[in-house]
């Protein structure tokens, strides 16, 4: 089921200093909450800068739905350690409230009132508000309060100038883009491997579900949990991120012009249902159109193509101007076992996984074969630990069990770790091929597992607010090792400046700027 890397394996250890220079960076989302595990429904701190323009800390979906961003960094421990930082800031700010440590919510009211994240006055604060209405009114704002972290992961030019003979960024975007959408193939076909190790919310708090029947076999606790005792991440599945809407748009991962066209005709093409809620009621507005994506990013996606944007300029338009930039990945769940939810372990296994994934060959693949992936996806999703579960090749032609495919890749990953170790003259990614192959002869070693056992012992609250409080305590006491308090304030200060120049210059009426802009 893997395919054959062994001469693209032989070419990185004859040309290792291609994955010299490898850039990545850190999104993570968490949630504001009570010292009794409630919703936080205080503002987001005044304390921590303007949300609409700071460059490290700002809100998601909701003003109770705090997002962390690292800078790009050519060095882990220093990112990890910049994230630490931020998170130990943030622990300082905010008084009583604690950040939660699961991906999905907390206990949240039947019907309890989610705030949307505010961003003050200006045309795009309110348009950014505003999209945030209409996801609220097209997917439900609970779904919106699932958290997760985001990778971003790009290789140096001396990578495609070795292995694909390109001279810059410039002449050689369109190659740079067809191996970065290799990469995204390879991810859809095999990055269920990262739900089966890290996935980390195989229940959810019956809240959740707000008096909905669902589909899916749960299994209850007396405290109102619900869980699938095989399962790894229910954010993954069709009760967190999905788009059912999106599954027809038939948008592929060939070529950069097939892609753009596929996601420029989703927010042109009119969806019935949100036609039918309208844009206005009451002379309020519910969405920014009735288009099947109201902006570019809602397209749900455990893996997208970036490049960074100009100012006004769309995240495609910015993608055909310069090629692909870098790539985001999506699947992570937040690590409960790391007060920034994530770790060194993760990061190194992710760029083990996503240079293989670059070298590997990748064919083409039709909206139909990409929908087929989907199946190997839900399988590990509901049930990764199951024993003797089988993945399907294709549209499953042929079975082949999770366990053996899981150390066939390590197989292939552990020479890439080799490289990347000689560069470095040390066993770190090795190391993490060893910790991590372990799991698939013992999943009670996987994440899923692991949090699984303190959840059914302590319930979902228990286990997220013991969690909360111990990571509190530590971050709050830790001294900053990279920002200075000197910098966080000037930060602070200059975000807010920001936000006042931009809301000054704001003199068209919203109506008639949205009009342009929607």
């Amino acid at each position: 089921m893997i395919p054959n890397v062994s001469q693209a394996l032989a070419w990185l250890e004859q040309h290792p200093q291609a994955v010299k220079g490898i850039c990545r960076g850190l999104e993570r989302e968490t949630l504001r909450v009570t010292p009794d595990g409630q919703l936080a429904t205080t503002g987001h701190p005044e304390s921590l800068g303007s949300a609409l323009t700071h460059k490290w800390i700002t809100t998601d979906f909701a003003e109770a739905l705090l997002e962390f961003i690292t800078p790009v960094d050519g060095d882990i421990d220093h990112m990890l350690t910049f994230m630490r930082d931020l998170h130990r800031h943030t622990a300082r700010e905010l008084g009583d409230e604690r950040m939660w440590p699961l991906s999905m919510p907390c206990y949240i009211n039947d019907g309890q009132n989610i705030e949307l994240a505010q961003y003050g006055s200006s045309n795009n604060g309110r348009l950014k508000t505003l999209y945030r209405e209409g996801l609220k009114n097209r997917y439900g704002a609970l779904m919106q309060t699932i958290s997760g972290v985001h990778y971003n992961f790009s290789l140096p030019l001396e990578f495609w100038q070795a292995r694909l003979g390109v001279e810059d960024a410039e002449s050689g975007k369109e190659a740079i883009s067809a191996g970065y959408f290799r990469l995204i193939r390879n991810y859809y076909r095999f990055g269920w491997v990262i739900p089966y190790l890290f996935g980390a919310s195989p229940a959810i708090c019956s809240s959740f579900l707000q008096g909905k029947e669902s589909a899916l076999p749960f299994e209850k606790t007396e405290c109102g949990m619900n869980y699938l005792p095989y399962a790894t991440s229910l954010r993954l599945s069709d009760l967190g991120y999905t788009n059912k809407s999106q599954s027809n748009l038939g948008i592929t991962f060939n070529d950069l012009e097939t892609y753009v066209a596929g996601l420029k005709r989703a927010i042109k093409t009119p969806s019935e249902e949100y036609v039918k809620m309208g844009v206005e009621k009451d002379g309020k507005r519910l969405q920014i159109n009735t288009n099947v994506l109201q902006i570019e990013n809602e397209l749900y996606a455990p893996i997208r193509p970036k490049r960074v944007t100009g100012p006004g300029e769309s995240p495609s338009d910015a993608l055909m101007r310069g090629g692909i930039e870098y790539i985001e990945v999506r699947s992570l769940d937040i690590n409960p076992f790391s007060p920034i939810g994530v770790d060194e372990q993760q990061v190194r296994f992710l760029d083990l996984f996503m240079i293989w994934c670059v070298l590997a060959d990748a064919p083409e693949m039709s909206s139909d074969e990409l929908l087929c992936t989907r199946t190997n996806w839900n399988r590990v999703i509901l049930e990764g630990r199951k024993p003797g579960l089988t993945l399907g090749i294709g549209c499953e032609t042929a079975q082949h069990p999770l366990a053996k495919v899981g150390k066939d890749l390590f197989t292939d990953l552990r020479r890439v770790a080799e490289t990347l170790d000689g560069i470095a003259g040390n066993s770190e990614y090795q190391d993490v091929c060893d910790q991590l192959v372990a799991c698939f002869d013992d999943p009670e070693l996987t994440y899923s597992a692991r949090i699984l056992r303190s959840m059914i012992d302590n319930g979902i609250g228990g286990t997220g607010l013991a969690l909360a409080e111990q990571y509190r305590q530590i971050l709050v006491q830790e001294p900053l090792e990279i920002l200075t308090e000197d910098v966080l304030q000037k930060e602070h200060d200059a975000s807010w400046q920001r936000q006042r120049d931009i809301e000054a210059s704001d003199t068209e009426p919203f109506d008639v700027w949205l009009a342009k802009h929607a």
